[in-house]
Parts: structure tokens; C-alpha cells; sequence
């Protein structure tokens, strides 16, 4: 649900919002408020989150954490939060991580598709977050228990419960089953 304004949002107002419980993104200046996830969303998210943070905590490779908010364009501006996303260290500001929004794209977000989701707003995420520059983003849909993987060059690929999610050039040595996303 969007908010009416009389003017455009920037990101700057967005993080001067209550923190009254309330998700919201901002999208081309656009205050749009979404619901709360449900129980299959939050495990999925946690299950991935944890794996990602686990294997960049011990590798040194960046940043792993859930719902931060990316500021992934200006004037007017878009921040988005995805479920999941990473940031390679050696895009990690010099200042350490930021209290408030990240002025980039995540090398990886992840979208975990909630049941009201219509394929446009997820689509719309994928672009935010590519034209941005992320070098990939994993869509993940709960109902079909797979993972569609989308690239800047245009070459997605579709994952399943028998396979494992990996991307070397990316995460090396990051490696998840599908299966495991999803609760038995």
C-alpha cells in the first residue's frame, strides 16, 4: 500500500520515520508499506540468512544481514530492503557498516515471494536491484519450493529442491540445498 504525499519521499525522510513496526520501502519517491511476512517467509529467511553469515563471517567475504535498506537510486529515490542480502567486503565502506541505508546495491539480494506479491512488484524488485548494480538476485517462491537466480547480463536459472544453490564467481565457497530452505 502506498502513502499519499504532496511531494516526493527521499531516503533521508524515509529513515526519519517512526519506527512504529511498520515496513516500508521507498520506491522513485513513493512510500510503499507492506504487510509483515509470514512464518514460512521468516524461516526461510533465517535458514538462508544464517548459512550466508555463517560462510562470510568465516571466510572474511563481506557482510550478510536481512532487511537493510539499500538506497538503489536518487532524485527520485528508491530504498528497498530485501529479505536477505550480501555485500562483498571489499565494498564495505572504509567506516565500517552503516546505521542507516547502505548507498549501494548488494552484491546479492534476496526476495522471498510473499502469497499478495503480484510477478510485476517482484519484477519490479529484480530491475531496482539490478539497474543498481547487484551481481545477482535469488527470487525465492515458498508455494513451487524453488529459486529463480536473475543476472545483469539477462540468463537466469531456476533451482529446485534436488539442487544446490551455489554461485562460485560470486560467493566461492558458498554452497546451499534448496531443500534446506524450505521446511519439511
Amino acid at each position: 500500500m502506498s502513502i499519499a504525499t504532496d511531494h516526493l519521499i527521499t531516503a533521508d525522510e524515509l529513515l526519519q520515520m517512526p519506527d512504529d513496526g511498520i515496513r516500508r520501502e521507498l520506491v522513485r519517491g513513493e512510500v510503499i508499506e507492506t504487510m509483515p511476512p509470514g512464518g514460512i517467509h521468516g524461516d526461510i529467511a533465517l535458514e538462508l540468512g544464517m548459512r550466508l553469515r555463517a560462510w562470510a563471517r568465516a571466510g572474511g567475504h563481506g557482510y550478510c544481514g536481512v532487511e537493510a535498506g539499500f538506497r538503489l537510486a536518487r532524485n527520485p529515490d528508491t530504498v528497498r530492503g530485501p529479505d536477505v542480502a550480501f555485500v562483498s567486503a571489499a565494498r564495505i565502506p572504509a567506516t565500517g557498516i552503516l546505521v542507516g541505508f547502505w548507498e549501494q546495491a548488494p552484491d546479492l539480494a534476496v526476495e522471498i515471494v510473499s502469497p499478495t506479491e503480484t510477478a510485476e512488484e517482484v519484477q519490479a524488485k529484480v530491475t531496482d536491484y539490478l539497474t543498481a548494480g547487484a551481481r545477482l538476485v535469488w527470487v525465492i517462491y515458498p508455494r513451487q519450493q524453488q529459486v529463480v537466480a536473475h543476472t545483469p547480463d539477462g540468463v537466469g536459472r531456476t533451482f529446485r529442491t534436488t539442487d544446490t544453490l551455489a554461485q562460485p564467481a560470486l560467493l566461492p565457497g558458498f554452497a546451499c540445498p534448496v531443500a534446506a530452505l524450505f521446511p519439511a
